[in-house]
């Protein structure tokens, strides 16, 4: 097997790089030549006092690390692949908190709680609502004079709706939401002159605000999901502060990624005129699958080696940080037929946009599927003639693939 030909240095998670691009061809030299990779990096440079981790970049290894969370730990150091610089210990530690962070069997009993916000009947009685928010948000968007953001006048709106929907959060303070989960992962981006001090403060002020709901719910009871989750603690519910980071993540996976999905999805088929005329013309019922699969806004979580195992060759100790790239794995040959060809119409589609399975598989991937395919029609009705006015301005981030603003015009 040849060695892989990377630049020295280069670090997958580097936040300057995800500012300006994907990966694609460093990743596919990796599942080639090495699948898995050492990357070195400065102890204390992604907040971690280790000397690197190994990228796993293969869609079958991505899978295997996945599905045995006994030898691979979300909680040791979270899933967080790259934290500030000299991030403190107890601040990485604290957000052990959030699902995301957990590992069975404390995970199974969290994760079988929030299941009940997220069930298919759950979904099914939010569709139509959804589908008359989107069509007002296209509306709006529609009625602009001249360009428009696409990001922050569509694409943000209906997942930010959803969970406002979703858990009884007031419609008019969903821009809090925004607001808050914007600054808790936009510490890499200098443009949002994020401190630590002011991610921490925003993070305080989401959960503070989920837990104060949590306990109006306990005093007032109502026919909503907080109320099934939090109302009765001593019958298997959720504790206030359980609600509060679950709050918390929702903020930031069933909003920032869907947001980003919906992003990505639209320059796709704007950049890919056959797909955008094909969708307008069939609406595949497959297309939001391909667009999260192209998209992946998730660009890579991590877990740790809880002992000394193999994987993908290469001899995994105990306690290495193992980087779990889903886009590479999402343009693996080997699963995806022409993975660098958009196809809306791709059917079986075992990408892992949602994760790669196991316990930590996407909780709500059932109603990020449904905002996608319900925005997209909305956008096909109303606005056929979307035409691009300027290139993405991409998020400087160091695991996100995130996308800050996308000109556009319906005229």
């Amino acid at each position: 097997m040849p060695c892989p030909a990377l630049p020295d240095g280069f670090d997958f998670t580097d936040p300057d790089l995800l500012h300006h691009r994907m990966p694609l061809p460093e990743f596919a030299e990796l599942r080639q030549a090495e699948p898995v990779y050492w990357i070195p990096q400065q102890p204390g440079i992604a907040g971690f006092e280790d000397e690197g981790y190994w990228a796993v970049t293969r869609h079958a290894d991505v899978k295997y690390v996945s599905t045995h969370p006994e030898l691979f730990s979300s909680w040791l150091n979270t899933a967080i692949i790259r934290f500030k610089e000299n991030i403190p210990r107890d601040a990485i530690e604290v957000q052990r908190l959030i699902l995301l962070n957990m590992d069975p069997p404390e995970h199974t009993r969290v994760r079988g709680i929030v299941q009940r916000g997220f069930t298919p009947r759950a979904i099914r009685a939010l569709e139509d609502t959804l589908r008359r928010r989107a069509h007002s948000i296209v509306q709006e968007a529609v009625a602009q004079t001249g360009p428009f953001d696409f990001v922050t006048q569509v694409a943000c709106e209906l997942p930010l709706q959803a969970i406002a929907e979703l858990i009884g959060i007031p419609q008019e303070d969903r821009l809090k939401i925004f607001d808050w989960s914007n600054k808790m992962i936009s510490y890499d981006d200098p443009e949002y002159a994020i401190t630590e001090e002011v991610g921490q403060e925003s993070a305080t002020e989401l959960i503070s605000y989920a837990m104060n709901m949590a306990a109006d719910r306990k005093q007032c009871p109502a026919k909503d999901i907080v109320t099934q989750l939090v109302a009765a603690e001593d019958q298997g519910n959720l504790t206030s502060d359980e609600f509060g980071f679950f709050v918390l993540m929702l903020a930031v996976a069933g909003n920032e990624t869907t947001r980003n999905a919906i992003t990505h999805g639209m320059h796709a088929l704007l950049t890919h005129p056959d797909q955008w005329d094909l969708y307008k013309r069939e609406r595949p019922s497959t297309t939001a699958e391909e667009l999260v699969r192209w998209a992946t806004p998730i660009v890579s979580f991590q877990r740790t080696a809880t002992q000394d195992t193999e994987l993908g060759g290469q001899q995994i100790k105990k306690g290495d940080r193992v980087g779990l790239f889903y886009s590479s794995a999402n343009n693996d040959p080997a699963v995806f037929d022409s993975p660098e060809v958009l196809d809306i119409t791709r059917d079986p589609n075992p990408h892992l946009g949602f994760g790669g399975g196991g316990p930590h598989y996407c909780l709500g991937k059932s109603l990020a599927t449904l905002e996608i395919d319900l925005i997209f029609n909305a956008i096909a009705d109303a606005m056929p003639g979307l035409r691009l006015v300027g290139d993405p301005r991409r998020l400087r981030s160091a695991w996100v693939n995130g996308v800050k603003e996308l000109q556009v015009s319906a005229s």
